[in-house]
C-alpha cells in the first residue's frame, strides 16, 4: 500500500486519446512535484504537455479533475505487495517502499497528499486509492496465516497493516523527522509481535 511515486502513465492502446492523457498526466505530476498544489493550473499543465488548454478543459474541466485522474492512474500501475517469505519481511519491505516515497526530493507522494486537502474530488479519489491499497496488501496477512505466523482466524488485516505502516507517516510527515533506516523494520517487528499476541484479533460477540 505504498504511496504512488510518479507512476508510469497508462500506455494501453488508444491512439491519440491515450497519448494525450499520458502527456497531460505526466505534466500534472511534474507541475505538482515542482510547485505543489498552489502552482498547479490548467494553463501550466497544457503548456508543459504541449496540448491546447481547451483540450484539457474539455476532458478534465479543472485542477480537481486532473488530480483525480492522476490518482486513478496511480491505481492502474502494476504494483504488487512484497513477498519475502515472512510477514516481518513483507512489512519491512513495504515500509521501505513507503519511506523511500516520502523522503525522495521532490516527493510526488507528499505533493499529491498535500493537494488532496485542497480538492474534495481529489480527497475522495485519494481515500479510494488508500482503501484499494489496503485491500491489495491483505494478502500479506493471508499468507502469514497460511504459514502459521498468525492466529488461524480473526486477525483484522487492515488494523495490522495500519499499525505497521503508521509510524512511517507519523515520523516523516507529522514530526518531519530525518529518515531512520531502522524504522521500517522496527515498525514491522512491533506490528508482528502485537499481531502474534492477538492485538488485531476481532473479539467474539459473546466476549464483548
Amino acid at each position: 500500500m505504498t504511496q504512488p511515486t510518479a507512476p508510469k502513465p497508462d500506455r494501453r492502446p488508444g491512439g491519440r486519446t491515450a497519448r494525450v492523457r499520458a502527456q497531460v498526466l505526466d505534466a500534472v505530476r511534474a507541475e505538482l512535484t515542482e510547485g505543489g498544489h498552489e502552482g498547479l493550473t490548467v494553463e501550466a499543465v497544457a503548456t508543459r504537455a504541449g496540448v491546447h488548454r481547451a483540450t484539457v478543459y474539455r476532458r478534465w474541466r479543472d485542477v480537481g479533475g486532473l488530480l483525480v485522474d492522476v490518482i486513478d492512474a496511480a491505481g492502474e500501475t502494476d504494483w504488487r505487495p512484497p513477498d519475502t517469505g515472512s510477514l516481518r519481511g513483507d512489512l519491512t519491505a513495504l515500509n521501505e517502499e513507503i519511506q523511500q516515497s516520502l523522503v525522495v526530493r521532490p516527493s510526488f507522494a507528499v505533493a499529491l497528499m498535500a493537494a488532496s486537502f485542497h480538492s474534495e474530488q481529489a480527497a475522495r479519489a485519494q481515500t479510494q486509492l488508500w482503501a484499494d491499497r489496503y485491500a491489495q496488501c491483505e494478502v500479506l496477512v493471508d499468507r502469514a496465516v497460511e504459514r502459521g505466523e498468525l492466529p488461524t482466524r480473526g486477525t483484522d488485516a487492515r488494523s495490522l497493516l495500519i499499525a505497521a505502516t503508521a509510524p512511517l507517516y507519523h515520523q516523516l510527515m507529522l514530526l518531519r523527522a530525518d529518515p531512520d533506516p531502522r524504522l521500517p523494520e522496527q515498525a514491522a517487528e512491533a506490528a508482528v509481535l502485537a499481531a502474534g499476541a492477538g492485538a488485531f484479533t476481532a473479539r467474539r460477540e459473546e466476549d464483548a
